[in-house]
């Protein structure tokens, strides 16, 4: 493994200062495939090109876009731009031309063999040698299984393609059912709702945003009944219609839709490495080290499709975030070119917005951070994004969870303005194990156009202390 220029195990750890290694790099052409040309995947097949640029890379994708974006198919729904090329972030062309990359679009790899996968290159069958294996296969909706799934009108959002598809029929739709309230689906309402639809959201927990927690969550929903009609508790069943949708039924009512959004969650692709031996982990996703590799040697998997762990608890998590996904593919081309580095985990960071209520949240809700075994202790404030004299301050709420012994946990902040930088504020001391009191002290900067002079995050802090002091 050495004569590759990777590191012979997980212990020891060699970079491109290692004389020995740089030289082989040198003389030795490696082979590297990658499996899927979204953001792991070219990410990873970036970074071993720039470290070594005699690699040789080549990147399949079944689809016809690489470094897409699929987290911006509500925004292209809604019409804020026109071509789907706008969704990507580079072309094929960009990566052959540019970081001389073999970039194969609309290629399915079929099957993976010990040192070679095989590939559907438009019914063409070829094989391809590896030294290194990237497997980025990301993740696909879930399927409701039930009556109707296939009917025509009924959508899942999956790849870029999909935004143009739903765009397009919407143009003769009116009434349509989004299945799921969790951060995508409320941003696709958002679209449907600027575009004067007719619009149902459906979810089958007690509450929109399940991953928050509810007095939070209640906020949001209290803006999306104002624009849509909201059902909780509520299952969806089947789907009826003689050619296309027609009818959406409930375990309690039934509704009228001209088109249904399926956005139910999404599952990790991991069938092509479990038929070679790849393991996987309990999350349902590929199993890896904090290097990136699988159980199989050379074998590294980064992106939707790869588990990681919870840098809270140190539990195997999956969570298919994009950003998740560029850092685990830079890891995994990092060390596959000989550079060391370790992949942390994650907090679950995540934003989201309906029109002007923003909402963030990152480390453990309150039920998480019971089941991990912590006795949380939360506050609540309310207040303004500006100073009292200064014009356009606005509602912004914040919860902070913490430990009994000041460890913060997590963080939840609903908001019209200003809610994004909070939450990456806390998510970043969150990550290096920070305290109550750490964030109370957080020289955060000040100036009444863009704050008072306690920050939100400040009092919040605050408040918890004085919480904690009553308990100690």
């Amino acid at each position: 493994m050495l004569l590759l220029g990777g590191f012979p195990t997980k212990n020891k750890k060699y970079n491109l200062t290692t004389p020995l290694i740089t030289v082989i790099w040198q003389v030795v052409c490696v082979k590297v495939v990658v499996i899927g040309g979204g953001a792991a995947g070219m990410s990873s097949a970036s970074r071993i090109k720039r470290i070594n640029h005699d690699a040789e890379v080549t990147v399949f994708e079944s689809g016809r876009f690489v470094s897409h974006a699929p987290c911006g198919i509500p925004y292209f729904i809604e019409g804020f731009s026109r071509h789907l090329e706008d969704l990507t972030y580079y072309s094929p062309e960009f990566f052959i031309k540019n970081r001389k990359i073999n970039v194969k679009t609309n290629s399915r790899v079929i099957e993976i063999d010990s040192g070679s996968v095989v590939v559907d290159c438009l019914g063409q069958e070829i094989r391809e040698e590896w030294d290194y294996l990237v497997i980025a296969t990301g993740a696909s909706p879930r399927r409701l299984g039930i009556p109707g799934e296939d009917l025509d009108g009924v959508y899942t959002v999956d790849v870029i393609e999909d935004g143009y598809t739903i765009r397009e029929e919407l143009k003769h739709c009116k009434d349509v059912v989004v299945v799921g309230a969790s951060y995508v689906e409320i941003e696709l309402a958002e679209a449907l709702v600027s575009l004067n639809k007719n619009v149902i959201v459906i979810e089958r927990e007690p509450q929109v945003l399940p991953s928050v927690d509810q007095d939070i969550a209640s906020i949001m929903e209290r803006e999306l009944r104002v624009n849509m009609d909201v059902r909780l508790n509520e299952t969806v069943e089947a789907i009826e219609g003689t050619d296309r949708v027609e009818t959406v039924i409930t375990d309690k009512e039934e509704y009228k839709a001209d088109m249904v959004i399926l956005a139910t969650g999404v599952k990790p692709n991991v069938e092509l490495a479990r038929h070679f031996g790849v393991e996987i982990g309990k999350t349902g996703a590929i199993k890896t080290h904090s290097t990136m590799e699988t159980s199989v040697e050379n074998v590294y998997a980064a992106g939707d499709c790869a588990q990681t762990i919870h840098m809270i608890s140190g539990e195997e998590v999956w969570y298919p975030l994009a950003p998740t996904a560029n850092k685990m593919g830079y890891v995994a081309g990092s060390n596959i070119a000989g550079r060391y580095m370790e992949f942390p985990g994650v907090l679950g960071t995540t934003l989201t917005k309906f029109f002007d209520l923003q909402l963030g949240k990152t480390g453990f809700n309150e039920r998480e951070a019971r089941e991990h075994g912590f006795e949380p202790v939360s506050v609540t404030i309310e207040t303004k994004t500006r100073p009292r004299y200064y014009p356009g301050g606005k509602e912004i709420l914040v919860k902070l969870i913490a430990s009994p012994t000041g460890k913060l946990l997590g963080a939840q902040i609903i908001g019209y303005e200003m809610v994004p930088g909070r939450v990456r504020t806390a998510a970043a001391l969150i990550q290096k194990g920070g305290t109550v009191e750490d964030l109370f002290f957080a020289d955060l900067a000040y100036s009444p156009p863009f704050g008072p002079v306690w920050d939100p995050l400040v009092i919040a802090a605050r408040q918890l202390m004085k919480k904690l002091d009553t308990i100690t």
